[in-house]
Parts: structure tokens; sequence; C-alpha cells
């Protein structure tokens, strides 16, 4: 089974970047998205430090680390203000997307009924070609999590180098290599 296209972010608002982030602005990168509450729990002890750990750690590869504020409780407590505080405080530093209300009065978020989350905290790592290929919910095992990503990044490259090498046989023929313009 090949993997299948990750969906689209609903998001009302972006926090920690000049201008609102869609996954194909992200391609050619692996995506870490990180949705969580800023009430939840797992999501303060082990989520967001993760989240936070892997941006530092991966900062120049080619991966973008990505938040979701997804709230399917206590709405009224986490509004938009209270996550700018939140992320302040917690000297949160990536880009977080605060996910769009479900229709109609469903209490479960645009984005995170897409995915079909469980809950928060739920990690889910997109490849290089916007590709959905693993959801986490709960905590993520940090030698699991960096695996994957290693394994990730290493076919992004790939990828990379593939497609520079196609693009250099394009002036080749079995006389000649003509330099591109």
């Amino acid at each position: 089974m090949l993997p299948e296209p990750a969906p689209e972010w609903h998001t009302t608002a972006w926090l920690n970047t000049p201008q609102p982030l869609e996954l194909a602005q992200l391609r050619g990168k692996v995506v870490l998205l990180h949705a969580f509450q800023m009430l939840c729990p797992g999501c303060v002890a082990h989520g967001i430090p993760q989240a936070q750990r892997v941006a530092k750690l991966f900062e120049g590869a080619p991966l973008a680390v990505v938040g979701l504020h997804t709230v399917f409780e206590h709405h009224a407590a986490m509004g938009p203000e209270s996550l700018r505080a939140f992320l302040y405080e917690y000297r949160v530093t990536f880009p977080v997307g605060i996910d769009a209300p479900g229709p109609d009065g469903d209490p479960i978020p645009c984005t995170m009924r897409a995915y079909a989350m469980q809950g928060t905290p739920t990690a889910i790592l997109i490849d290089a070609q916007g590709r959905l290929r693993r959801q986490v919910f709960g905590q993520y095992d940090d030698l699991l999590l960096g695996a994957e990503l290693g394994a990730l990044l290493v076919e992004a490259r790939q990828s990379s180098a593939a497609a520079v090498d196609a693009q250099a046989a394009e002036g080749c023929s079995d006389d000649r290599c003509a330099r591109g313009p």
C-alpha cells in the first residue's frame, strides 16, 4: 500500500510565523506536525518538549516542525490569546496553527477530523512529497521518532539527488550531452 497525500490543514490563525503555512509550501521537506492542546497533560509534559527538541536537533535539515493547536474540549479556556501566552511561557518558537472549529457546532476541529486523530498529543510525519507516513497518538518514543525522521530525511535526499540526475540526463543522448540553458 502506497502512502496517501496528507490532508490539507484548516486553520483560523497562525502564531510564530509571518504568514500562514500550507503543506504545498513545505514540499521538499519532511514535516513533523505536532497536534496538541495547551491543557493536555501529555502535550505539556511530553509532546511539546519533544517537538522543541526535534526543532533544535534537526536545525538546518530539510525538516519543518509545525504545531497544530486542536481543541476538542474546554473551548472557552483555550482561545488565541491564551495560546499566545502559553507559547511565550513555554518558549515554543516553531509555527503553530490554530485548528478551525468543526462545522455546525461539531466539537471536533476540521484538521483533527481530516486526519482522524484520536486525541492529543498526536505526532504526524509527512514525507518530502507531502504524503502521510506515520501518525502516533500519545507519547512517541524519542528513539523511534528519531529513527523514522532519519529514514525520511535520507529518503528525501535520495529523491532530490535522483531528480537532479534525471534533469541532467535530459540533455544527453548516446553521442553527446548538451548543457542546460
